[in-house]
């Protein structure tokens, strides 16, 4: 409790508040592009701390949300065939694909196990080796290390029933694809927990090449409130740069041993975004020596595209184009006990951010 207390302390916390309101001299649009900050910001009430000149816009940060419904369509073709087990964490469970979800299939019979790492999937295959195994690999740079090590471990133990079927995507991408599409943004609060195992230096290509600041922040309101006003100098002193707030854990080139787990297994690969369509090299595929563990190479699996539904609006709110009041369907028929959108289904999405914090008091 004392190390929460440090980060939660009241006064710190209006003082903060104060510095804020007393440093602001224009408008102000900061990007958080990390769910966890999206919850945090609106759990500690952020916003109502905040002058009405300096706003917060949520992005692609939810790696189930921005997860296309060309993976989970696959993913539910996969777990109607025979012997298949598929892994998957928990928020994936009740995303909406295209007709159906993993949720509506596991209630019909299939074989689908909520895990909370790759190596509790490789257990289950060790388990159970008349079926094939398949571990739904989705995250940024956070989990994907974690993915990495257990396709190493199941080379080792020349595992052959363990199969990924990877969605795993990283962050700088899908950035710069957000300051292109002509987003009106002054600068960007930074993923902690990415740049935990990345290091700062992924984000140097932002103020260097558009012009715009970058904070690597916690998650605590002291965090959050200190990184918005470390952003508010930059643009005050027409300095942009890379900073770190979130110094306790983040560091400039970040951890080596996870970086090295996931360029020996992955390579970059073009990935689909929702919202977004395809980002050149923001995916992450096997390497070709680890392609056996590729699901799509030992069973191919084609689908029918299919379109979102188009009333809802998930897309233009992790291209930070909408937020979820906007949407025609949020809290009327959409909600988190029935989402018909993505960013109604993870804590760490916009929409059922919005649901808790905002609507419901």
């Amino acid at each position: 409790m004392k190390y929460i207390d440090e980060f939660r302390n009241k006064n710190q916390i209006l003082n903060l508040a104060d510095l804020i309101r007393k440093s602001v001299t224009r408008n102000y649009a900061f990007m958080e592009v990390c769910g966890g900050h999206t919850a945090a910001i609106h759990r500690f009430g952020i916003p109502f701390l905040l002058p009405d000149n300096v706003r917060l816009i949520s992005g692609p940060g939810c790696p189930v949300c921005v997860t296309g419904t060309d993976f989970l369509d696959k993913a539910i073709a996969y777990s109607k065939m025979k012997k298949i087990i598929i892994c998957t964490f928990g928020d994936l469970l009740r995303v909406p694909g295209a007709v159906s979800s993993l949720e509506k299939e596991k209630a019909a019979g299939a074989d689908i196990r909520i895990v909370l790492s790759g190596l509790d999937a490789l257990e289950i295959a060790r388990m159970n080796p008349e079926n094939k195994i398949i571990f739904l690999g989705i995250g940024f740079e956070t989990t994907a290390p974690g993915t990495a090590a257990t396709i190493l471990q199941a080379e080792k133990e020349n595992s052959e029933n363990f199969f990924l079927l990877s969605a795993h995507k990283v962050m700088p991408p899908a950035m710069e694809a957000i300051i292109k599409d002509g987003v009106s943004i002054d600068g960007f609060i930074c993923p902690g927990h990415v740049a935990t195992i990345t290091g700062s230096s992924i984000f140097d290509f932002i103020p260097e090449s558009f012009n715009l600041g970058c904070v690597v922040a916690g998650f605590e309101p002291t965090d959050l409130l200190q990184s918005i006003l470390m952003l508010i100098r930059q643009v005050n002193q027409n300095d942009p740069k890379v900073e770190i707030q979130y110094n306790r854990a983040v560091t400039l080139k970040g951890n080596s041993i996870a970086q090295k787990l996931m360029s020996e297994v992955f390579e970059p690969c073009d990935a689909t975004w929702r919202g977004f369509g395809i980002i050149p090299f923001s995916g992450l595929m096997l390497r070709k020596n680890f392609e056996r563990f590729d699901i799509e190479k030992e069973v191919p699996m084609r689908i029918n595209l299919q379109e979102d539904n188009e009333l809802c609006i998930c897309g233009k709110i992790l291209r930070g184009l909408k937020t979820p009041g906007d949407c025609p369907l949020f809290a009327d028929i959409c909600f988190p006990e029935n989402p018909l959108g993505a960013c109604m289904v993870s804590v760490e999405g916009a929409c059922n951010t919005w649901y808790r914090y905002k609507l419901i008091k």
